[in-house]
């Protein structure tokens, strides 16, 4: 069992970490399964977005979630279904030129001071998980001192 300070919060910040990563390869899983079962638009956004995820948050490498989304779009190509692009409408520029806008100084706005907000205390959920957590990482410390 670790005594020292920062020992027991490497600890504890280990638990976190872990269950954040399970957490975000069940999603990968889970969407990734699911455009597998019933490929659609809709579903291999999701893989996608899934796999942007953990990429962000650096539980997998740049390469390995090209790989798989080429993987998903192959599936995607055979089945038939195209993902759909963020097409964005562009406005058709006019032809008539508008009038120049005649040239004065812009009015400045006085400037206006945010009223501080106080912050809302913790809600029971918060403590209630704080408590798992600590309860987590003493059974996990207690199975190393055991062993």
């Amino acid at each position: 069992m670790p005594i020292i300070k920062s020992a027991i919060k490497r600890a504890k910040q280990t638990i976190k970490r872990r269950a954040r990563n399970v957490s975000i390869k069940h999603d990968i899983k889970e969407a990734t399964k699911a455009f597998v079962a019933k490929p659609s638009a809709a579903t291999l956004s999701a893989a996608h977005s899934e796999l942007d995820i953990a990429i962000k948050k650096g539980l997998l490498k740049k390469n390995t979630v090209a790989r798989r989304k080429a993987q998903l779009s192959k599936i995607a190509k055979d089945a038939g279904v195209k993902l759909a692009t963020g097409t964005k409408k562009v406005a058709a520029k006019a032809t008539v030129k508008a009038a120049p806008k005649v040239a004065s100084k812009p009015a400045t706005k006085p400037a206006v001071k945010k009223a501080l907000v106080a912050k809302k205390p913790a809600t029971k959920a918060a403590s209630v998980k704080k408590a798992a957590v600590k309860s987590a990482v003493r059974r996990t410390i207690a199975k190393k001192v055991t062993k």
